[in-house]
């Protein structure tokens, strides 16, 4: 009678099975993921895609773990606290470093990046640019007939006498807004417009790069990751001009392409301020996003404060930063 009583009580045996297998399913992805993060590679489909939710592994990790614990499955309790130990491992706040106790000397510079969506939210733009009053503003899918025509109003003329708008379509135009006058510099090749400029603050000069490559859609990765590539070689190569580039990455601190940009020297200003998973994508969802949307700064600008504003219209949120463009890198530049 105790042996059937003791036989009874225990899971069947089709039950551990089942377990077993649920979890190894939720497992071996994350697993994949958490490989090629700690490998520095991006992968390809559906790794950058879901590198960038990186830290959602831990809902599939504590599942499996849960299940490996009632199935009685002593290598997927192991495997299951691995996965979640390595994913709070990489959570850990990256690139944060307290500013400057006192304010530096130098010219105070507040920059805005913005994706638009083809336009939609470009109300939205025109009420932030007239709230945060921003020195330098980046404008990504700046629909020409709908951003575009907004832009060229007077009222904006007036404030941002000094653009540079480029690319046609809704998708693929990009806006400069500066209220200091500007110098073409060229502009990074893709599919996307990411025109650059100079911007002559006084005596000094600072490159200012609009950020937009393609995303790394399933079939489109390998364009994803040669245009961040030419990012990539825009930052290396920028010698010792303060730069700024803002925009729409497409990308996040776990795809190993954009930390290759940050490689060159460059500094994610919300990762300085300790905003560096603050989601600025996707707007609606924004308690389960990622934050694509940067503004990496060079040596020559200390960031200060960073804000993250929402644009009716729009599946990004805006990212406004304050900065300190120092007294004598502007000197020497």
């Amino acid at each position: 009678m105790d042996e059937d009583r003791t036989r009874a009580e225990r899971p069947p045996g089709g039950r551990r099975r089942f377990g077993r297998w649920c979890a190894g399913v939720l497992l071996t992805p994350v697993t994949v993921v958490l490989v090629c993060r700690a490998c520095g590679v991006d992968g390809v489909t559906p790794v950058p895609q879901l590198l960038a939710f990186l830290p959602w592994s831990l809902v599939p990790a504590a599942l499996a773990l849960v299940l490996s614990a009632g199935s009685r499955w002593p290598v997927g309790c192991a495997w299951g606290v691995l996965a979640v130990v390595v994913t709070g491992l990489f959570l850990r706040p990256y690139g944060a470093g307290a500013p400057p106790a006192a304010d530096p000397a130098g010219t105070r510079l507040r920059v805005l990046t913005a994706n638009v969506e083809f336009g939609g939210a470009t109300a939205s733009l025109l009420k932030l640019l007239r709230s945060e009053r921003p020195d330098l503003v980046s404008v990504q899918e700046c629909a020409p007939a709908v951003c575009g025509a907004a832009l060229d109003r007077a009222e904006v003329r007036a404030a941002y006498p000094y653009r540079r708008i480029t690319g046609g379509g809704r998708a693929q135009a990009s806006a400069i807004l500066s209220r200091y006058p500007l110098e073409r510099d060229g502009e990074v090749p893709g599919t996307l417009a990411m025109p650059r400029t100079v911007v002559r603050i006084g005596a000094a000069r600072l490159r200012f790069q609009v950020a937009h490559p393609m995303p790394p859609v399933p079939g489109g990765v390998a364009v994803w990751r040669r245009e961040l590539g030419r990012l990539r070689t825009m930052a290396a190569g920028r010698g010792t001009v303060p730069t700024v580039i803002a925009g729409d990455f497409n990308a996040s601190r776990d795809h190993a392409a954009f930390r290759a940009v940050l490689d060159t020297g460059v500094r994610d200003c919300a990762a300085v301020l300790g905003a560096a998973r603050t989601p600025t994508w996707p707007a609606r969802w924004a308690r389960v996003g990622v934050q694509i949307d940067h503004v990496l700064v060079s040596a020559a600008l200390v960031p200060r404060a960073a804000r993250f504003r929402d644009l009716a219209g729009s599946d990004h949120r805006a990212v406004v930063v304050d900065t300190v463009l120092l007294r004598h890198a502007a000197g020497g530049s």
